[in-house]
């Protein structure tokens, strides 16, 4: 029974993530579960041809935009990954990341940090503020600027 609760509790905490609670974050609630507060609106895009969904970002959400947060998470590695001060940041490892098809696109984020910051397989915790995007479909949707690392 021990056992199987501890199975249960490391699955649990993977799907989850670990993340860290930042002082912008209301009642304990975690960063990454404010950012999966999104929906989506279909609109018809003429370069591409088809509809594409843009985000439609809940009110907990926007009251984040331009706010300091810090979150932990993986640094995702991207071919073509040219300089460690950008990045794509994660909620999930990176075999569960968005990218591999295993998560939604409100689980990831550009960062563009201060100095850089070297690559680890292992959760990191970073301090930046917060930007949203809601019409650029060649971006993601969060992008946290003026990076530093906390924890990692």
């Amino acid at each position: 029974m021990k056992h199987t609760f501890l199975i249960l509790t490391v699955i649990f905490g993977c799907l989850l993530s670990s993340v860290v609670v930042s002082a912008q974050s209301k009642e304990g609630q975690s960063i990454w579960k404010t950012l999966a507060k999104v929906t989506f609106r279909k609109e018809y895009d003429e370069l591409m041809g088809f509809k594409v969904d843009y985000p439609v970002f809940a009110p907990d959400v926007k009251k984040l935009e331009g706010k300091e947060i810090e979150i932990k998470g993986y640094i995702i590695p991207v071919e073509g990954y040219k300089s460690h001060t950008e990045f794509i940041f994660s909620a999930f490892p990176y075999n569960m990341c968005f990218f591999c098809g295993g998560a939604g696109p409100e689980t990831v984020m550009e960062v563009i940090a201060k100095e850089p910051i070297k690559y680890s397989a292992e959760s990191v915790t970073i301090k930046g503020k917060l930007y949203l995007n809601d019409n650029d479909i060649n971006r993601l949707m969060y992008e946290l600027r003026d990076v530093v690392l906390v924890k990692g």
